[in-house]
């Protein structure tokens, strides 16, 4: 009988889940040997073994190491331990459930590696630093891989040539003994009904304060959670009357609680933990035909979501609940039904019987060629190693036990991200420049997507300048490929069309909203007129001219050129700090214009209190128009802008693609797409790919998100530099791509919707260029903005949806019109928040980071407000200091002697 080697992250006796059901029905057909992490005993290195079923072994490795897990230190001594596990010549098949054990191969020569790939490891807490890189070299070694879920297999299909989704199954004859209601467990026998429960690991994957929230909502329902806590302290657990924990439970003992329950819960949060997981426990859910109420987890939503209520937010998900108490008979009889038709459709017996045939019929690979040097901890070191294990554990982990066989390659600067900032950056550099971006083309948040016909950018994005050099730049990256016109930004609200900047054209709102925007803004001015009685109100500041209260920086395109001093618009009147926005808006715009227009558009685009957000980033964006101007704009309709600087340019083919693609053939130094960085070791100078490539650096330029970058370097991080990054926040979009069957939909240019339409602005993407449109055909995209204090109400299909029924509603689509095209684009960065943390949190990190030699540049890096003309700025800044410290000369042409600008309309890559 052949033997598979199991190496698990898992306990065997802990949460009886995928491991156990798969490895305990192959063991009808192999010997199964199950190799557990090891256990710290300060004794000889040893093996413990036992039997929880039959043909399987458990083996416990002891060792007198403390390294956690798979360690680098732990393999010296865990090499002897598997010498005697399989007779001499036998040739074993090699299994992996966590790729840290991957060097221990070396020694094993296997016929066949497997990797059975039930989570996304990375994403949890605490990962090992190397797990990446490792997981890198386990697929460059698996003869065949297997997922736990459809969102695993997406994530890991084109990585290898034979991957296969064989998504998590459920033992029904075991889970339909919770059909029997009256045997509920013993140990929630004392709690009321009704019982809403869920069990599985308490980790950081549980919504916390879901679980608050609903125990908050409903005192007379009792929450009952049953599971291990894992990774975090069980006093961050709500602690309510109504929550019960009850501890770890055996597998066989599920079917009672579940048999007490009245709902059952999935209450998962939504974070990169949470980002591949398919948890097992909804088919045993179904199988007990509860009630089941889940947080959007994709692999539950695809596979599920008619039948598993999901809530997107936490109000939803508590509605859910509501309406999972309250079926009728004749409701719960359907679910009952479609949940007996699912499970029906899988077993984990035929699960273990398709991964049987699937590495039965895998042609002998890598696996059976491999050499001990590949697989090793120290670069082909294992075998000195095992010879010497005690001497090898006393040795520093390496950071990377997989590294090429080659030297890393070498350049004098790095970049980080091709978006406008990296470009840039790329751009002024000389020819020992590495520039790495992580898709497959360049242009970060500048991207454009083509969709049967149309062009979509990620967000709107315009070109701006009225610097004569800056304009002659554009000639050179984009040719005759340039489109300009004269902008028409306008806002809907009290159902009618106003000019953009809301306070300069009140004409055509109601009279009662001009009235209250006029005295709104006089009483800024002046003060409040006084009563009888009364004293005058003094006013409640000195303001300047204020054009734009979007405070989304599509106004500070059109309010002058950046200066050229590094990019930074010259600001006649900064906004005074320590004032919240709130606070700011009231004092500079008046209760009325506050009111109808610049509080709700702002808590709709940042999704949090404007009291939490401060002022210092606004600079140049609040030039006030006087009152004069809001009367004039009030009596009569506002003209058309004219001169150029209501003038902005768009290249006529190929989306804003076009502007960043214009850079390639002037960029010295060399490209790298799809190029994944998943670590950064300052103390090595040197970036590591997935791939399992590095290069080593003089100066790094890094443009990815503050926070990410901080994740990258991991522990070399000082621990008040990690809680700084976790302290900054951001504003995610959501793109809708909408193309339609007709074109004359409108002839502005973009949109701002203050009141209750699902997105914040809307984007005319067809107008930008004749050319983003088909014959016959007209596109535009709905921006929504999310974060963990404002989730989206909706997503996938139903957000398209839900914002073709919103542009129906305000008059940008028609009832009959055909939808040609939709989709959606994600950004999970696209705004940084200022709230009053921010400075500080960022002053940290980049302290930090200057004395490792990082250089931070644009938007995200800087956490800063940039536009693209700040980020084309920054990046030709970063060059500067980049090549001062490596003593070589910018790359001199006069076309990079002067600024570089170009406004945009929606967000920065």
């Amino acid at each position: 009988m052949e033997t598979i080697i199991v190496f698990s992250h898992l306990r065997w006796d802990f949460v009886y889940q995928r491991p156990q059901q798969l490895l305990t029905r192959l063991a009808q057909h192999f010997k199964v040997l199950f190799v557990e992490e090891p256990l710290h005993d300060d004794g000889q290195a040893r093996m413990t073994t036992y039997q929880p079923a039959s043909n399987v072994t458990v083996c416990q490795p002891h060792t007198p190491s403390r390294a956690a897990g798979f360690h680098d230190d732990q393999i010296p001594l865990l090499q002897p331990l598997l010498e005697g596990l399989v007779p001499d010549g036998e040739q074993p098949i090699v299994w992996f459930y966590t790729p840290m054990a991957l060097p221990l191969l070396a020694k094993l020569h296997p016929s066949r590696v497997v990797y059975d790939c039930m989570d996304e490891l990375s994403a949890f807490k605490n990962p090992p630093r190397q797990l990446l890189q490792r997981e890198t070299a386990l697929l460059n070694r698996a003869d065949v891989v297997f997922t736990g879920g459809p969102s695993l297999y997406e994530a890991k299909r084109t990585r290898h040539p034979n991957v296969h989704c064989l998504p998590s199954s459920v033992d029904v004859v075991h889970f339909e003994h919770a059909l029997d209601r009256g045997n509920s467990h013993p140990l929630q026998q004392q709690i009321a009904r009704p019982r809403l429960g869920f069990y599985g690991v308490l980790d950081e994957r549980l919504d916390t304060e879901l679980i608050g929230a609903l125990a908050d909502a409903h005192p007379e329902w009792q929450i009952v959670l049953v599971g291990p806590v894992v990774k975090i302290a069980p006093e961050t657990l709500p602690q309510r009357p109504n929550v019960h924990y009850l501890g770890q439970q055996s597998y066989e003992a599920l079917p009672q609680f579940l048999a007490g329950w009245d709902v059952c819960l999935m209450p998962f949060a939504l974070n990169e933990a949470t980002r591949y997981i398919s948890p097992t426990k909804v088919l045993e859910y179904m199988a007990a035909e509860l009630p089941i109420v889940s947080t959007a987890i994709a692999d539950v939503v695809k596979p599920y979501g008619g039948t598993v209520a999901i809530g997107y937010s936490h109000a939803e998900f508590i509605t859910h609940c509501e309406a999972a108490l309250a079926q009728t008979p004749q409701q719960r009889s359907a679910m009952a039904a479609n949940m007996r038709a699912i499970v029906e459709r899988t077993s984990w017996d035929a699960t273990a019987d398709a991964m049987r045939a699937l590495i039965g019929s895998a042609p002998p690979g890598t696996a059976a060629a491999a050499d001990a040097d590949a697989a090793g901890p120290a670069d082909a070191g294992a075998a000195r190693d095992a010879q010497a294990p005690a001497a090898a554990a006393q040795e520093p982990a390496k950071v990377n036990p997989l590294r090429a066989q080659t030297p890393a390659q070498q350049f004098g600067t790095v970049i980080i991200g091709a978006g406008p900032t990296g470009l840039s950056a790329a751009y002024h550099l000389d020819a020992d420049a590495l520039l790495l971006e992580r898709g497959a083309t360049v242009g970060g948040w500048c991207r454009s997507i083509r969709q049967n016909g149309f062009t979509f950018d990620h967000a709107g994005h315009i070109m701006f300048s009225n610097d004569p050099y800056v304009l002659k730049l554009y000639d050179t990256l984009l040719g005759d490929n340039q489109h300009w016109q004269m902008r028409e930004a306008w806002i809907y609200s009290k159902q009618v069309f106003t000019r953009y900047p809301f306070q300069g054209a009140l004409h055509g709102l109601p009279p009662d909203v001009i009235k209250e925007c006029i005295m709104g803004a006089i009483e800024a001015r002046y003060g409040k007129a006084a009563g009888e009685g009364e004293a005058s109100a003094a006013p409640a500041c000195k303001t300047e001219a204020v054009e734009d209260c979007c405070a989304d920086g599509t106004a500070d395109a059109f309010n002058g050129s950046a200066a050229q001093d590094g990019g930074q618009q010259k600001q006649d009147a900064a906004p005074p700090r320590g004032r919240s926005f709130e606070e700011f808006i009231h004092q500079v715009w008046g209760a009325g214009i506050a009111r109808h227009f610049a509080i709700p558009y702002n808590r709709k685009l940042w999704t949090v209190p404007l009291s939490e957000m401060e002022t210092s980033w606004l600079g140049g964006r609040v030039p006030l128009p006087d009152l004069g101007e809001i009367i004039d704009g009030a009596l009569k309709p506002v003209a058309r802008p004219m001169g150029p600087n209501a003038r902005f340019g768009y290249p006529r083919r190929g989306g804003f693609q076009a502007l960043m693609d214009g850079f390639l053939p002037h960029i010295r130094g060399k490209i790298e797409l799809n190029a994944d960085v998943v670590q950064l070791l300052p103390s090595e100078r040197t970036v590591a790919l997935a791939d399992g490539r590095r290069f080593q650096y003089q100066r790094l330029i890094s443009t990815m998100p503050l926070p990410e970058l901080v994740r990258l370097v991991g522990a070399e991080a000082p621990p008040e530099v990690r809680a700084a990054a976790r302290g900054l926040r951001h504003v995610s979009v959501r793109c809708v791509n909408i193309g339609i069957a007709r074109t004359d939909v409108t002839d502005k240019h973009w949109i701002y919707y203050p009141e209750d339409t699902i997105f914040h602005r809307i984007f005319v993407q067809g107008n930008a260029s004749p050319e983003c449109n088909p014959p016959g055909g007209f596109g535009f995209t709905c921006e929504i903005t999310y974060s963990p204090t404002k989730p989206l109400p909706v997503d996938g299909d139903a957000l398209v949806a839900r914002c073709i029924a919103d542009c129906v509603k305000v008059g940008i689509m028609q009832p009959g019109d055909q939808v040609l095209t939709a989709s959606l684009v994600d950004m999970p960065y696209a705004y940084v928040v200022y709230d009053h943390a921010r400075a500080a949190n960022v002053a940290t990190v980049r302290t930090w980071m200057e004395s490792q030699g990082i250089l931070l540049a644009g938007r995200y890096s800087e956490w800063e407000y940039y536009n693209s003309d700040h980020a084309f700025m920054a990046g030709k800044r970063a060059a500067e200091l980049a090549a001062a410290a490596l003593e070589a000369p910018v790359q001199a042409k006069a076309a990079r002697a002067g600024g570089l600008q170009a406004g945009s309309s929606g967000g920065e890559g």
